[in-house]
């Protein structure tokens, strides 16, 4: 609800702006180089129609899953609410009396604000991703990317938060500082009871997880605990390991601009007999969360994403301001999607104003998802419910009244034109607009127009020719 003034924080924030850079510097320019390796339009058309295909029939592959996943020995919970998951899996630590959880890096936990609620019950949980680990230490400070959750730290911030909670001498050198954290955390794998991952996806198939890291943290979590809960969302079901095979050709590279990720986990339950490794128990936790509220409507289309963080790493506006501004876990074009269709349209009201609408987005999005297409739906819907401001409103009600009679349209923005350039008096400048054109001057001149219409330009144009 504070996006505008969150957003103007962060544009004043001028290390943030430098550390945003790396966007466009590295994500940006690898995801473009990785993608040459592939027919991208066909491989995205053949994730679109199998990610489609799983959501259709919704319902039908989640109890294939449930079917074959109990039968390799894992037990399938269902969560109506993020609330009811992170109460799933308090008491799945109850249940084996868990003392200490240690946690891959899962988005879907951040809506559940699992870290909170097993501590209120006296459960230690400790984020292993080098870049949930560093945001845990710094006071639990929120993720900024669903990819690169530190994104919006530089070296020289996590060299003085290491030093500060490590309690050892400050290091720069990057390798030196990932073999301090690592030297950190390994105790911690080593006597943690239960382990908690995301999922990238499930297969209906095979009763499987999939999970996509390039630490190998995942894999300490999976392994060296006795109890590993999978916790991920619903929408997440693909029907066979030929699908995910298709997914993975676009995930890396659309995420990082890799070919493939450095670590890739199929896990297929518990640990059977004659096995050297694995966990004794596990549990599948799938997160509704407001999920099943898109399926056949307008919004069923971003049930498709993911999670790969293409359409954040080319928006203008993400580029500025970066993940925080946007308040919940997901941010950037997909969250401005996601988050008011999750939370409620009203408690989001300017998230679907967050972006140019340049399509950006929509080019990258591996999954195809018409993102400007669903925030213009999502404005349109403000302007039903009368969620926008009254003054916006009532501009938009006279402008369309305008704009449907073509001879008060013609003398209109002829007399605002001639209006607007004497505004801008000698230096054809204009300083200061009064409504909606206040935003645009507060922070810029905007450059006064010739005096004279489109129209007469362009009638002007015709009759020299």
């Amino acid at each position: 609800m504070e996006f505008k003034a969150r957003a103007g924080q962060k544009l004043a924030d001028q290390r943030l702006q430098q550390n945003l850079k790396k966007l466009s510097t590295k994500f940006v320019t690898a995801r473009a180089d990785a993608i040459r390796d592939i027919d991208f339009d066909a491989t995205r058309a053949a994730l679109k129609e199998r990610r489609n295909r799983a959501l259709e029939n919704l319902d039908v592959w989640l109890a294939k899953f449930e079917e074959n996943a109990t039968r390799r020995g894992a037990t399938v919970l269902f969560a109506e609410t993020t609330a009811d998951a992170a109460r799933l899996v308090a008491e799945i630590a109850q249940k084996h009396g868990v003392k200490k959880v240690i946690k891959s890096k899962s988005m879907v936990t951040e809506e559940m604000r699992l870290n909170q609620v097993l501590g209120e019950m006296g459960v230690q949980s400790i984020e292993t991703d080098l870049g949930e680990y560093i945001l845990q230490i710094n006071d639990a400070e929120p993720p900024s990317h669903i990819i690169a959750p530190v994104i919006h730290k530089d070296k020289d911030e996590i060299a003085d938060l290491f030093a500060r909670v490590h309690h050892k001498p400050r290091l720069t050198d990057i390798p030196q500082m990932t073999r301090e954290a690592r030297e950190v955390l390994r105790p911690e794998f080593l006597s943690a009871d239960m382990g908690v991952t995301g999922g990238n996806f499930i297969i209906a198939e095979t009763g499987s997880v999939a999970v996509v890291t390039n630490e190998g943290n995942e894999g300490m979590c999976t392994v060296m605990p006795r109890v590993h809960v999978a916790v991920t969302g619903i929408e997440k079901v693909l029907p066979t390991l030929e699908d995910l095979a298709t997914v993975m050709r676009l995930l890396p590279r659309s995420a990082t601009g890799q070919a493939i990720s450095n670590y890739f986990s199929l896990l297929t339950g518990p640990r059977a007999e004659g096995e050297r490794d694995g966990p004794e128990h596990m549990y599948f936790v799938l997160v509704d969360g407001g999920r099943t509220g898109l399926i056949g409507g307008e919004f069923q289309e971003m049930l498709r994403c993911i999670r790969c963080g293409a359409c954040m790493n080319h928006c203008p506006v993400y580029q500025k301001i970066g993940g925080h501004a946007y308040g919940w876990v997901y941010p950037g074009p997909m969250g401005s999607v996601l988050t008011p269709s999750y939370v409620g349209l009203a408690n989001a009201v300017d998230l679907p104003q967050a972006a140019t609408l340049c399509g950006e987005c929509n080019r990258v999005c591996p999954a195809s998802i018409p993102l400007s297409d669903l925030l213009r739906k999502l404005r349109e819907k403000q302007m039903e419910r009368g969620l926008r401001p009254w003054q916006e409103r009532l501009s938009l009600q006279v402008w369309g009244y305008v704009a449907r009679r073509p001879a008060l349209y013609a003398f209109a923005t002829r007399m605002g034109a001639r209006l607007l350039a004497r505004m801008g008096g000698r230096n054809r400048l204009i300083a200061s607009l009064p409504m909606a054109g206040k935003g645009w001057t507060d922070t810029r001149d905007m450059p006064a127009p010739s005096g004279r219409t489109f129209r007469e330009l362009y009638k002007e144009r015709r009759a020299r020719a």
